[in-house]
Order: structure tokens, then C-alpha cells, then sequence
């Protein structure tokens, strides 16, 4: 099924173009077919009349006295004929049908009233004929009189006239699919301008649909504000309720970590690590509680990945670790920026844990999501730990250090933005971690 309302809409006027034109067309052959069968029909009428007032008896002899003068009639196989035919004895006929009688009785009926015959060389001929009677001194005597015509002329005269409207209806056809692709791209550019400004809200460059001209559309542009207004006070709520829950955990997980300090060492470094686990985890869902509901924001890549490395720089320049940093200027993703720090920063950690001596930051446009590429020297990892170190509480630290939920978390966030976390061995021979973020509007 055709998805388009566009197209849909330029099918449609195509087709009632198409209809109209083939009626119109049909129409208009019939009009002027009738035309020109009731001009030949009046010319052939106008024959048998000059053959009726012409002809008399003179001694029981059929007398012609004055023929119809058009020069057509003399020559043979000319496409004009006249014959009169009485019930009995000589019949009489133009020159131009030489030897060639017209039937009085046994024609057979053609197009629009005429009679279809055989004339001269074989000719189709349409025929008109009139029976009349003649008082004689022994009764009346009753006579046939026939005009005929070639019928190559009438369907020559039709066939012209269709090749002539053929032409001026395809004309008009495609004057008027042009003027409905028009008018269809008009009446569809209020649409494509409310498409505009909704994507402006989206992106966080307005908070409302401004007005699109169309009384039409109003209604949509008001529900819409409307569900925005509505959207954003649930933002609110969600807002506050979640710092709500983060205010109600802090208090009873302090109580366990002084409630820990009171345990054995062992059981006491257990209990923290799963204190930390707990803050960990209800800060991730917090944090998918406010996803989705702040995506209407624009990031500039280049600014963000430069504040996550002057973070992190002081922590490798001990250990000689250069950075290596390609950001094009200008690049934006649709994504808020505290949940792309998150998401990158949990990356950049991993790699300033493993690496050795290089960490490799890249990032370009490619089709409609910019491409974040992290790699690093550091020891990488088989392929099939590739496999599940987007899993949670997967890590592969040797010293048992981490939780392994960076890299979840950060599947997670891009997973609500609508992008994705891609794993690989990196040229430097470390870990490669790709992520592929939507971009700007």
C-alpha cells in the first residue's frame, strides 16, 4: 500500500484526469461523429429529392428529366452515386456507378442510419434510399431511389477529427496533472512547515508550534501545544519524584555504611561494595526515569568531548598517555548533554584504566547519526568477551576493580536516544568501542 500521501493524492487526480478526459473524449467522437453522418445525410437527401422531382412516366416509360448536377456523378468511381430502381424494367444510375447496381431490398443496415454496399472496384458504400410512388395511366408504379457515398470519406473525416482531439486531450492531460502535482505540492507546504516547527520543539530550539497560517491545521497546531504543556508538567512530576527517591535512599544507605563499620573487615568491605551497588543501580534508574523526557536538546560534540578530557588528562599524565582527538567543529547530536557525558564518560574510563600509552578519539557525520570512535593501546579483549561486556556487572579488570555497569549504562542511554554501542578490536591493538548517536534534527 502506497504510504505517501503525496503520491496517493497525485494518483488519484491522475486517474479522475484520466476518467474525465476518456468520457469527454468518447463524447465529443459521438458529438461529431453524428455531425458529419447527418451532413452526408442531408447531402444524399437533397440527391434523392433532385431524382424524385425529376422523374416522370411518359407512356408507361420511366423518364429522368433533369439529373443532379454535381460532375461527381459522371465519373466512374468518383464517391458520389445516385440510381433509381423501379419494381420492373430498366434501372437507372449515375455514370460513376458504371456497371455496378445498388440493391433495392437486400442491404444491410451500417452506422447511423445509412445502408452498407459494394460499389465500383469494390468500394464499401454507405447508402441512403427513399421508396416513392408515381400515378401512371395504368396505376401507380413504385420506385426505389438510392444516393450513396464512398464510406472511406466519412471514416477519413472521423479518423481526423480523433487524431486532432487525441492530441489536445493529451495536452490537456498533462497541463492538468501538471497543475494537480502543483496544487498538491501547495496544499501539502503547510504540512511540511508544521513538520519543521514540530522538529524545532524536538530539537529544543522552541517550546511551542508556532501558528502555520492554515485555519485547517489550527486545531492540530493547538492539540499539539496543548500535549507539550501536558508533556512538560510530567516532566515535572517525573522530576520531582525521582529526586524525591534520591533524597529517601541517601539517608537509610548512610545508616548501612555506619551500621558496616561495626562488622568484621571482611564482612565489612562486602557490605560496602554492595552499598555502592545499590547507589549505583538507583542512580542508573533515576537516571532512565528523566531519559526519554529530555531529549529535546542539541549537544556540540567537540565542546563536550573537550570538557570529558581535561577531566581526565591529570589522571594520565602520569602514566604518559597521550590523547589523540578528531572532532569536526560544528557536529551536534540529538541528545542531552548530561546523558552523553554520562554515556561517553563511562567509555573514556575504561579506556584510561587499560590504556598504555595512546587514547584515540574520532567522530564524523555518516548518513543520519554521528559515529563516536573511543580505541586505546591497552590489552583489548577476545572476541568473545566482546560479546558480553555490554552485559551488567561484566568487567575485566585483574584486580576485580569496577562494576561492570559503565558499559551497560551506557548501551541503555543510547538505547533511549534511539542510538547504538558497537565493540571491536582497535587498530592500536586495544579495545574500540563505536557510538553512533542521531544527529541534529
Amino acid at each position: 500500500m502506497i504510504q505517501s500521501l503525496r503520491v496517493r493524492v497525485v494518483i488519484g487526480a491522475f486517474a479522475a484526469i484520466v476518467f474525465i478526459l476518456l468520457v469527454l473524449g468518447y463524447g465529443l467522437s459521438r458529438v461529431f461523429s453524428g455531425y458529419v453522418a447527418e451532413r452526408y445525410r442531408v447531402e444524399m437527401a437533397v440527391i434523392v429529392d433532385q431524382l424524385a422531382a425529376g422523374l416522370e412516366l411518359r407512356n408507361e416509360k420511366v423518364v429522368l428529366e433533369k439529373t443532379p448536377s454535381d460532375p461527381r456523378f459522371t465519373l466512374p468511381g468518383s464517391g458520389r452515386y445516385w440510381q433509381v430502381a423501379p419494381e420492373s424494367g430498366e434501372v437507372l444510375r449515375s455514370r460513376s456507378l458504371w456497371d455496378v447496381d445498388l440493391p433495392a431490398d437486400a442491404l444491410l443496415p451500417a452506422d447511423y442510419g445509412f445502408l452498407a454496399a459494394e460499389g465500383p472496384d469494390g468500394a464499401d458504400l454507405l447508402v441512403y434510399q427513399r421508396a416513392i410512388s408515381l400515378d401512371g395511366p395504368n396505376g401507380s408504379r413504385r420506385f426505389t431511389l438510392s444516393a450513396a457515398f464512398d464510406r472511406f470519406e466519412f471514416d477519413d473525416a472521423v479518423a481526423q477529427f480523433h487524431s486532432a482531439m487525441a492530441l489536445m486531450l493529451t495536452l490537456s492531460a498533462t497541463v492538468l496533472v501538471a497543475a494537480a502535482i502543483f496544487q498538491v505540492g501547495v496544499g501539502l507546504a503547510p504540512l511540511v512547515r508544521l513538520q519543521q516547527r514540530v522538529g524545532l520543539v524536538r530539537s529544543g530550539q522552541a517550546n511551542s508550534v508556532d501558528d502555520v497560517g492554515v485555519s485547517e491545521l489550527r486545531p492540530l497546531v493547538s492539540e499539539l501545544n496543548l500535549l507539550l504543556q501536558e508533556r512538560e508538567t510530567a516532566v515535572e512530576r517525573a522530576r520531582a519524584r525521582a529526586s524525591d527517591l534520591a533524597h529517601g535512599l541517601k539517608t537509610p544507605l548512610t545508616v548501612l555504611l555506619h551500621v558496616a563499620d561495626h562488622l568484621p573487615p571482611t564482612e565489612r568491605e562486602l557490605a560496602r561494595q554492595q552499598v555502592d551497588l545499590i547507589r549505583q543501580r538507583a542512580d542508573r534508574q533515576l537516571q532512565s526515569a528523566r531519559l526519554g523526557v529530555e531529549q529535546m536538546s542539541l549537544t556540540e560534540l567537540g565542546s563536550l568531548v573537550g570538557k570529558l578530557v581535561m577531566v581526565l588528562r591529570p589522571i594520565t599524565e602520569p602514566r604518559g598517555i597521550e590523547w589523540q582527538i578528531r572532532v569536526p567543529a560544528g557536529l551536534a547530536v540529538d541528545m542531552d548533554a548530561a546523558d552523553f557525558a554520562e554515556a561517553l564518560g563511562n567509555v573514556l574510563d575504561n579506556a584510561t584504566r587499560f590504556a598504555r600509552g595512546e587514547i584515540r578519539i574520532t567522530a564524523a557525520a555518516a548518513d543520519k547519526a554521528a559515529v563516536i570512535i573511543v580505541e586505546d593501546d591497552g590489552p583489548g579483549a577476545s572476541e568473545a568477551d566482546l560479546a558480553i561486556l555490554p552485559s551488567r556487572g561484566v568487567h575485566l579488570g585483574e584486580d576485580g576493580s569496577g562494576s561492570g555497569l559503565g558499559l551497560s549504562i551506557t548501551a541503555d542511554i543510547l538505547s533511549a536516544y534511539g542510538g547504538s554501542l558497537e565493540l571491536g578490536r582497535a587498530k592500536l591493538g586495544g579495545l574500540s568501542v563505536k557510538l553512533s548517536v542521531p544527529l541534529r534534527g
